[in-house]
């Protein structure tokens, strides 16, 4: 994938051989996967990466491959999300988000409390999720509008925001099984990436009270956003923390520290017990990735997860004092760096985790150099 971003402009053959490849993992995909949504997306997702493939062969679709990415992107994402939509298929996590938002509307509060986790019954009771998460789900408890469109519409547009200028390459990450299928099937992942992408780049941009301000929006959906906020902080430098640090903690203290505060029980349950196993229900978070495969060998393994998850985060700690990051790029890195050690090692994972340093390390190889060729243009400018 990384060496077609760097060659895709000048290659004849890699364009239609990349989306050749999609076409055979959507395939395999719709043929081997239990999950009705999934099966879905990859049916009509290969689909549209053959023809896409089949274009970029022609004169036309090499002259054109914005187009041809857009067209691929309307067939990989937005055509199946319109049949699953219409099928009332998606993964659970969106009910899960469209029902805490239904239940912050009428109850003030996004989770459920024991008594009614008790009568609901079974894991998607449960809301894993930090209370900012809820809000993407206002859409639908108020208007009808699927959360998965929202998920969809917010990173697309962040995806785009983030980089200062068009690249067809971000497209076809778009329109990538990578990001494609989440979108589809309901990744709450994705509204976070691109909120951390846009924070890398207003950091670098020299401003740190929006970079703040939005990493912070985004640490109020999921923790996963966390360590993108200590390592910004490192790259802001010494006289811009000060400003950073009060838009990102003013916006994790209305949007996490209120809402555990008003309620603290149903916090507690959901977003702590819950995701630790301390809830009596199992979480379905279980890929056979390290940490889970150590976790299954009973309480030595699981503490064996624990330590060298917490080794691995000291690790990235000291890295970050003996060689912080100087721009973007190297922000991105660490952070894809960190959030894969994270994900292998966690004893309660999934694959689809490893989206976040995925698309962090493609967006820096792609996003981050054009920043710095713009700020080199601007500082000539001045000059």
């Amino acid at each position: 994938m990384v060496l077609y971003l760097t060659r895709a402009r000048g290659g004849t053959l890699v364009v239609p051989a990349l989306y050749g490849g999609c076409a055979v993992f959507a395939a395999v995909t719709a043929t081997v996967t239990r999950l009705a949504p999934h099966r879905t997306w990859g049916t009509v997702a290969a689909l549209a990466y053959v023809l896409g493939a089949l274009t970029a062969l022609h004169p036309w679709g090499r002259g054109r491959p914005a187009i041809v990415a857009g067209g691929v992107l309307a067939g990989a994402v937005l055509i199946p999300l319109a049949v699953l939509i219409g099928l009332g298929q998606a993964q659970p996590e969106v009910e899960v988000v469209q029902r805490s938002a239904a239940h912050l509307l009428e109850h003030g509060t996004p989770y459920l409390g024991a008594a009614e986790v008790a009568a609901h019954g079974g894991y998607e009771a449960f809301n894993p999720y930090l209370p900012g998460m809820a809000l993407l789900g206002l859409p639908w408890a108020i208007a009808g509008i699927d959360a998965r469109a929202v998920f969809g519409g917010i990173f697309l547009v962040l995806l785009a925001a983030s980089a200062l200028r068009k690249d067809s390459r971000l497209l076809l990450l778009a329109a990538s099984p990578l990001v494609a299928l989440p979108l589809v099937v309901g990744g709450d992942d994705l509204p976070v990436i691109g909120l951390v992408c846009v924070g890398l780049a207003l950091a670098v941009r020299g401003r740190p009270g929006s970079a703040g301000l939005a990493l912070g929006i985004a640490a109020t959906l999921k923790a996963t956003a966390w360590p993108a906020l200590l390592i910004v902080l490192v790259l802001v430098g010494v006289r811009n923390r000060r400003r950073y640090g009060a838009f990102a903690g003013g916006v994790l203290a209305v949007g996490v520290l209120l809402p555990a505060l008003i309620d603290p029980h149903g916090f507690l349950l959901n977003v702590v017990q819950f995701p630790l196993g301390l809830a009596g229900v199992e979480s379905p978070a279980a890929s056979p990735l390290p940490g889970r495969l150590l976790a299954d060998l009973g309480p030595y393994g699981h503490t064996a997860a624990l330590v060298l998850l917490g080794l691995a985060a000291l690790g990235m700690g000291v890295s970050l004092l003996v060689r912080p990051p100087a721009d973007a790029r190297s922000a991105a890195y660490r952070l894809a760096l960190g959030l894969l050690l994270a994900t292998a090692l966690m004893p309660a994972t999934r694959w689809g985790y490893l989206v976040y340093p995925a698309v962090l390390a493609l967006w820096a190889h792609l996003a981050a150099p054009a920043m710095a060729e713009q700020e080199e243009e601007e500082l000539c400018l001045v000059a």
